[in-house]
C-alpha cells in the first residue's frame, strides 16, 4: 500500500535520485558516526545513508510511517545495518540522550522547521554538524547578512551558535507531492569557540526578540524600557537603526551591557 503524504505533518518525500545522491555526498557519513536522521520519510535519505553507516537513528512521528520501517528495514538487504526507530515528535526528542559528537539531517517539515532548529540549539553541546533540507526562504534568513532583507531574530538567533553554508537550491519537482515553494540544503557547524560570547543569554535573547518585535521601528523604540540614549551612547549605536542594521556582535555588546 503507498504511504500517502500528510499535510498535518508537512510530509514531502524526496524522490530526486540525483539530488538524493548530492545530499549524501555533503553529508558525507563515515562508518562510526553517530548520525539521527529527522523525518525519515520512504527512506530517500535513509536507505543511502544506512550503506555508509553502522547505525542511523531515525525520530519520525507518523506512526504509519513507523509501521512501513519497521516492515522495510527487516529486510534481509538491510541485516548488516542497523537503525534504531524512535516514535517520537523531533520538538520532544532528547536528543543530547543520543550520545556525543551527534550528526543530525533530515528533510525538515517546513510547518515546524524553525521550532526544531531553536530546540536542537538547545542539544547543541552534543552536536558536531547539522545538514538540513529546508524551505528555501528560510536557509535565506538563516544565512543573511545585516542590513539585507532576510536578516532577523533566526538569523542573529543562530549565528550566534552556529557557522552556517547555503549548499545548494532544490526545485519542487525533486518531491513528492511537489511543495509550493524551493527547498535548500543547508549546514550548520557549531562554533568551536562563540565568536562574541553574552554573560547571559537569556538577556541576549530578550533584547534579540525585542528588537525584531516590530521590524520596522528604530532600536529607541523597540529597546525603549531596556536601552537608554546613554546605553546607546556608551555602546556607540545609533538609536535610529533598525534591528536589521546590527550584527550579532552588536546585539552581544547590548546584552552584556544590561547584565
Amino acid at each position: 500500500m503507498k504511504h500517502v503524504a500528510k499535510k498535518r505533518f508537512g510530509q514531502n518525500f524526496l524522490t530526486d535520485q540525483g539530488v538524493i545522491a548530492s545530499l549524501v555526498e555533503a553529508i558525507s557519513p563515515k562508518a562510526d558516526d553517530l548520525m539521527v536522521e529527522i523525518g525519515p520519510g520512504l527512506g530517500a535519505l535513509t536507505k543511502p545513508l544506512l550503506k555508509r553507516l553502522n547505525l542511523l537513528h531515525v525520530v519520525e512521528v507518523d506512526r504509519d510511517i513507523i509501521s512501513w520501517m519497521e516492515n522495510e528495514y527487516a529486510k534481509p538487504a538491510y541485516e548488516k545495518n542497523k537503525i534504531s526507530i524512535h516514535n517520537s515528535d523531533a520538538l520532544k526528542f532528547n536528543f543530547s540522550g543520543l550520545g556525543e559528537n551527534l550528526r543530525v539531517t533530515g528533510n525538515l517539515p517546513y510547518n515546524i522547521s524553525t521550532p526544531i532548529l531553536f530546540h536542537l540549539l538547545d542539544n547543541i553541546s552534543h552536536i558536531t554538524d547539522m545538514h538540513f533540507m529546508l524551505q528555501k526562504e528560510v536557509v535565506e534568513r538563516m544565512v543573511a547578512a545585516p542590513s539585507t532583507p532576510a536578516y532577523g531574530r533566526l538569523s542573529v538567533m543562530l549565528q550566534y551558535r552556529l557557522q552556517m553554508t547555503y549548499l545548494f537550491t532544490v526545485p519542487p519537482d525533486a518531491f513528492e507531492p511537489a511543495p509550493k515553494v524551493e527547498s535548500a540544503f543547508v549546514r550548520c557547524v557549531p562554533h568551536a569557540t562563540l565568536p562574541f560570547v553574552a554573560k547571559d543569554e537569556a538577556t541576549f535573547a530578550k533584547v534579540v526578540l525585542a528588537a525584531f518585535g516590530q521590524r520596522r521601528k528604530t532600536l529607541r523604540n523597540t529597546l525603549k524600557g531596556l536601552l537608554d540614549d546613554a546605553g546607546f551612547t556608551a555602546l556607540n549605536i545609533d538609536s535610529q537603526l533598525r534591528a536589521e542594521n546590527l550584527s550579532v556582535a552588536q546585539f552581544v555588546a547590548i546584552s552584556n551591557y544590561l547584565v
